[in-house]
């Protein structure tokens, strides 16, 4: 008699990842839809994520967790979104919104951080992703720059470009914007190849005391 065993086959499906918030229960769905969730109730209801949600989800999305959920995102993003440890949720959430950005990105990838919090930078108070791709288009990665209140030249992007970490802090963001206006500074970053958070907290502190 011959026994048949029957194995479990394994899915390739596409997974969502998940985390709390307060204890709410929260998702991104799948490439290409990326859509951010909450649980309410026994339904999930769509949400603008704010920069405490993709806080919490940085904390709460273990590397484990991104494995399969970036199985189905395509090489070049995968790629991209790999550089990235803290701010991987910021860079999923910028390239899903806005892919015609990507090569812009990867020649900078610290303008993810100011994209993903320019509604903070602008004060708005509504996401402003239409209108970023529209002004991209219009007049490239120059025109985003100064729309988002970064001085528009090949310095900047060259001091972008020198981060050493495209995980910007957020507490840098607008300190560096504003030293980014002071020739001082500009000429000091310029010459580093290699820009560290320590220099950019000695760029913070000369910001809060002016």
């Amino acid at each position: 008699m011959i026994l048949n065993t029957l194995r479990p086959m394994k899915t390739n499906l596409p997974v969502a990842l998940t985390w709390s918030h307060y204890g709410e229960l929260h998702r991104v769905t799948p490439w290409p839809e990326v859509h951010f969730e909450r649980l309410y109730g026994d339904e999930w209801i769509p949400i603008n994520p704010d920069c405490r949600l993709l806080e919490a989800a940085s904390l709460g999305c273990r590397s484990s967790d991104w494995r399969p959920f970036l199985e189905f995102v395509p090489d070049e993003i995968r790629t991209f979104l790999a550089g990235f440890a803290f701010n991987r949720m910021e860079a999923l959430l910028v390239t899903a919104r806005c892919p015609d950005l990507l090569d812009d990105l990867k020649r900078t990838p610290a303008l993810t951080g100011f994209l993903a919090e320019h509604m903070s930078l602008r004060g708005g108070h509504r996401a402003a992703w239409d209108e970023i791709n529209a002004v991209h288009e219009r007049g490239g990665v120059f025109a985003l720059l100064e729309w988002l209140g970064l001085p528009a030249s090949q310095q900047t992007l060259r001091i972008l470009g020198n981060l050493e970490s495209p995980d910007l802090p957020k507490k840098f963001l607008e300190p560096l914007r504003s030293q980014l206006w002071e020739p001082q500074t500009i000429f000091a970053l310029q010459r580093m190849t290699a820009i560290t958070d320590r220099h950019l907290a000695d760029c913070c502190r000369h910001a809060t005391a002016a």
